[in-house]
């Protein structure tokens, strides 16, 4: 801290920073599921590089995310509500075993199946900000 200023914060953090403060349920899972995923593939690269303290730190971040996206769910939506939580547990607990075991086959599977789901995630955080813009609902074939 010179001359009694505060050090400035980096632009790209200071804009991803907005980006989550500012953004949708639906889009806030999708980064979520990114984080999740790059964490995964973190620890995929850490055991490559027989980086194991890296892959375990990577992998208990993944599952912290994948523990608040099982936390954020909302029962009431019906049977799909448990089917997304106990997918998560499932998650959780293979990545749990792959952490143990570094195994980096069992580290793709749950990124590819989480990729997946990812992928609608993005549809419908698309729909949403579609829906939400002036006239973005407006359906021009009749």
């Amino acid at each position: 801290m010179e001359g009694g200023r505060l050090p400035e914060k980096n632009p790209h953090n200071h804009y991803k920073e907005t980006q989550i403060m500012t953004a949708s349920q639906d889009k806030l899972i999708v980064f979520l599921y990114e984080g999740a995923i790059r964490f995964i593939n973190n620890a995929v690269t850490a055991v490559e590089e027989k980086k194991l303290d890296l892959c375990n730190n990577s992998l208990i971040r993944a599952q912290d995310i994948i523990t608040e996206l099982a936390l954020s769910i909302n029962f009431e939506a019906g049977e799909i509500a448990s089917k997304m939580y106990n997918l998560y547990m499932y998650f959780n607990k293979q990545l749990l075993e792959a952490n143990i075991n570094k195994d980096t086959e069992m580290m793709v599977q749950i990124r590819d199946m989480m990729a997946d789901i990812l992928e609608s995630w993005r549809q419908i955080a698309d729909k949403s900000v579609a829906s939400s813009q002036p006239g973005g609902s407006l359906n021009v074939s009749g």
